[in-house]
């Protein structure tokens, strides 16, 4: 795809002086120069061109607003000075893998005040003795080359993203292992808690049910001592009244024998 085709559709129904941001990686241009791009893109912050064949720079508009730029993987060996004319305010400036080979073309970029991190790596620049000490003491404005800084250590804004990554694969890790365990755990517990409360209901209603009967057995057992007693007693009675009997029955015979 064009360039010019391809700003057309990132535009998507906007003006140019509301665009902060423009990615244009991958495309084409027809000529190795910049295309497209106007002066009217004045609100620009960001803007990248990686991978588009450019060899020069010499038609990018001005960019009073730019910080960022991308412009890895293209043909560019010099020119550079056209930047601190054209974008001024540039922080960061990512020409990796381009043809830049000397200090020389390097050196013009001095007169970005405001350049805190720049990237050659995959240029052939990296390949001289001393690289980067000599670019370092040639651009004391930068604090990062390549991602480090002069005591090796690396960019904050790598260092937070990959922190940032790292905790939410972790974040996601810990909500996996603690979902579905704890769920089982959860259900199993539940079904614990379930079945041992029927087995107290079972358990109460069984005792419940053997003391009535305990009751019922025993309240069978006093009503049968109680009749056997009235029983006994209506035995003893009718055996007094024979034995009452007995004497005036003796009696009534002795008269009749002495008659």
């Amino acid at each position: 795809m064009e360039m010019k085709k391809r700003i057309s559709l990132e535009l998507r129904n906007r003006t140019p002086d509301k665009v902060a941001e423009l990615v244009m990686d991958n495309c084409r241009t027809s000529d190795g120069e910049v295309e497209g791009l106007t002066d009217d893109f004045k609100e620009l912050e960001f803007l990248s061109m990686v991978n588009v064949g450019l060899t020069s720079l010499a038609k990018l508009p001005a960019l009073p607003k730019l910080r960022k730029l991308e412009l890895s993987d293209n043909n560019i060996s010099g020119g550079l000075d056209t930047l601190s004319e054209k974008c001024p305010n540039l922080t960061y400036l990512n020409l990796s893998g381009n043809k830049i080979k000397d200090l020389g073309t390097v050196e013009s970029l001095q007169n970005l005040k405001s350049l805190r991190s720049l990237d050659l790596f995959n240029c052939e620049i990296t390949t001289l003795e001393d690289y980067r000490e000599s670019v370092f003491e040639l651009l004391p404005q930068i604090t990062y080359l390549d991602g480090f800084d002069q005591e090796d250590n690396e960019a904050p804004d790598s260092k937070a993203e990959g922190d940032e990554d790292d905790e939410d694969d972790d974040d996601d890790d810990d909500d996996d292992e603690g979902a579905g365990p704890t769920g089982e755990y959860e259900e199993e517990e539940d079904e614990d808690e379930g079945s041992e409360g029927a087995e107290e209901e079972v358990g109460l209603s069984y005792l419940m049910k053997d003391e009535i009967q305990d009751e019922e057995d025993d309240d069978d057992y006093v009503e049968e001592e109680e009749e056997e007693v009235e029983d006994d007693e209506e035995e003893e009675g009718v055996q007094g009244e024979k034995r009452k009997r007995e004497p005036e029955d003796e009696g009534e015979d002795d008269d009749d024998d002495e008659d």
